[in-house]
This record gives structure tokens, C-alpha cells and sequence, in this order.
């Protein structure tokens, strides 16, 4: 991830940055092995280099926080078990971005459970806005757009309107309802004509695939990741123009019925440096009971990350 975003394909060509990079104790000797090879590459518009075990140095004075590192999922370990540990994480990842970064600071958390250790993060920092904060959906819309370019034989870029509804995980909804190929008179349902695999395969690949990478190459995903990070990011703060993108953000409760508070995947689009959820798409009643699964999944994980949140009594 840090190599495209110190040659500059994040905020472009002529924005020189410094990089804060921060990682656990255990891994300070292996971060020190990445700035070497940062300072190897020469890259004209990194201008300096912060790598830190320390939460304080590393979010001192920062615009941008990209919180990829989360606890991961071990064998026999329930749901409830990594929303506690990682809800102590982010408690922690949110008042420290409170108490240090810039107040305009804006917030990606890519560590999993995404949506909710976002949700965590965003109420540990009551001093930064709720609308700066995030969680990635991207890599999923690209993986919606791809399976769609190769069903068809197309190139990604043609196809357009692939909406990720709800939680990055198993429950999520990859949307083609209002996707079309190349023109708008193009309906992907049509293009396709086949149904049961819109509603079925495709859905599935889509929200497994994570788990298909793993399963393939015994690591989870890293260039693709590290792709929508950028693709992310990069239209948060460049804009995406008429081009609809996926990202996860704090629903107000109106947009499509979905319960306000919840970080919530939505199609929006971006401009200067802010989102805004596109209105007015039309839910059938298949979508309807795929978004009620997801929601009932994030108000789940909500419930349990607050009582976590709470403090103790004695």
C-alpha cells in the first residue's frame, strides 16, 4: 500500500507527503526493513518518513489515518470474542486520533470487522466529525465490477454501478440492479441474461472471495487491498465525478431504511473531499431482504461492541 501512495497515486502527482507508519513492538525491525526499501525506491514526493511503535508519534498532527491492522479471526474463536477484542483496539485507535491527529482528519479502517471497529473508532473521537469516518467496501465493489467484465468478456472500466449494500462480511449485498455495460441503455441484468447467477453464483463469489484468496495462497488479500485503499481514498479526496462508488459511512437512519448510527456500505459519490449517499434507487423485494440481513448483522455487532464500550460498574 505504501509504495503507490509515496509515488503519488493517492492524492497526486504533485502533492509531496510524509508517511507515519506504525505497527506493534514485535514487528519494529521489519517496518525499519520497509523505510529501507521506501528510501531505496526515490520517490520524489515522499518527503519524510515517521515509522513508530508509538500511537502518539504516529498520529500526531495527521490528515489522513489509514487503520488497516485489526486482531484477526483464530480457530474456534466466536464472532462475539473478535468484536471484544478488536472493540478494546479501536476504543483505544479512537481516542488516541482524538486526543492527537488534526480534528479534519479523515478516517479509513480497513481491519476487520471493518464496519464496526469504524463504528468504535468514530465514538472514541467525539472531537472529529462522524461524516470522517469510513470503513472499505471498495475492494468488494472492485471485485463486483470484475466479476461482471469477465462474465461478459468486457474491460472493468466499462462496467459501472456495481453498489456494495451493508457490512463487509458474508452478508454483504453485491447490487447489479442498476449496473450497465458501457452506456446506461445497457443494463447489465440484460447484458447477462442470466438470473440465476446474478442472484446466486455471482452473489456468493463475491462475498466469499476473501475467504477463496486465503484458501488459494494461504495469505489473505494484499495487492487487491491495497488497490481499493487507494481507489478509496483517492475519490474521497479527488472526487469520483458521475462515476457511483461503494463506501461504508455512517448512515443518518433515512437513506433506504437503514437504522441510523450503523456504518453502513452505500452508493455514494464525492466531492472535495466529501460524500454524499446517492438517492432513489429503487429496492425490490429480493434486494429488501438481502439489506435487512446485512442490517440485522451490523445492529448485532453494534449491540455487542457498546456493551464492550461500556464502562464497568463496581
Amino acid at each position: 500500500m505504501v509504495f503507490p501512495i509515496a509515488k503519488g497515486e493517492l492524492f497526486g502527482p504533485d502533492q509531496p507527503i510524509i508517511l507515519h507508519l506504525l505497527d506493534i513492538a514485535a514487528m519494529q525491525e521489519s517496518l525499519g526493513g520497509v523505510v529501507f526499501e521506501l528510501q531505496d525506491c526515490a520517490y520524489p514526493l515522499l518527503r519524510g518518513i515517521v515509522a513508530t511503535t508509538s500511537v502518539q508519534e504516529a498520529f500526531t498532527d495527521i490528515d489522513y489515518c489509514l487503520m488497516v491492522g485489526a486482531f484477526p479471526r483464530r480457530e474456534g474463536m466466536e464472532r462475539k470474542d473478535l468484536l471484544k477484542i478488536n472493540t478494546g483496539i479501536f476504543k483505544e485507535q479512537g481516542k488516541a486520533l482524538d486526543t492527537w491527529a488534526k480534528k479534519s482528519v479523515k478516517v479509513l479502517v480497513v481491519g476487520n470487522p471493518a464496519n464496526t471497529n469504524c463504528l468504535v473508532a468514530q465514538l472514541s473521537a467525539p472531537s472529529i466529525p462522524k461524516e470522517n469516518f469510513t470503513a472499505l467496501t471498495r475492494l468488494d465493489h472492485n471485485r463486483a465490477k470484475a466479476q461482471v467484465a469477465l462474465k461478459l468478456n468486457v474491460p472493468s472500466n466499462s462496467v459501472h454501478n456495481t453498489f456494495i449494500w451493508g457490512n463487509h462480511s458474508s452478508t454483504q449485498y453485491p447490487d447489479v440492479n442498476h449496473a450497465y455495460v458501457g452506456s446506461a441503455d445497457k443494463p447489465v441484468r440484460a447484458s447477462v441474461n442470466d438470473d440465476a447467477w446474478l442472484n446466486g453464483d455471482f452473489i456468493k463469489t463475491v462475498q466469499q472471495r476473501g475467504a477463496a484468496i486465503i484458501k488459494a495462497r494461504k495469505l489473505s488479500s494484499a495487492g487487491s487491498a491495497a488497490k481499493a485503499i487507494v481507489d478509496h481514498v483517492r475519490d474521497w479526496v479527488n472526487g469520483s465525478g458521475e462515476e457511483i462508488i461503494s463506501m461504508a459511512v455512517t448512515s443518518d437512519g433515512n437513506p433506504y431504511g437503514v437504522a441510523e448510527g450503523l456504518i453502513f456500505s452505500f452508493p455514494v459519490r464525492t466531492k472535495a473531499g466529501k460524500w454524499e449517499i446517492v438517492p432513489g434507487f429503487h429496492i425490490d423485494d429480493f434486494s429488501r431482504k438481502m439489506l435487512d440481513a446485512t442490517t440485522a448483522e451490523l445492529q448485532e455487532e453494534k449491540t455487542h461492541a457498546l456493551e464492550f464500550l461500556a464502562p464497568a460498574s463496581l
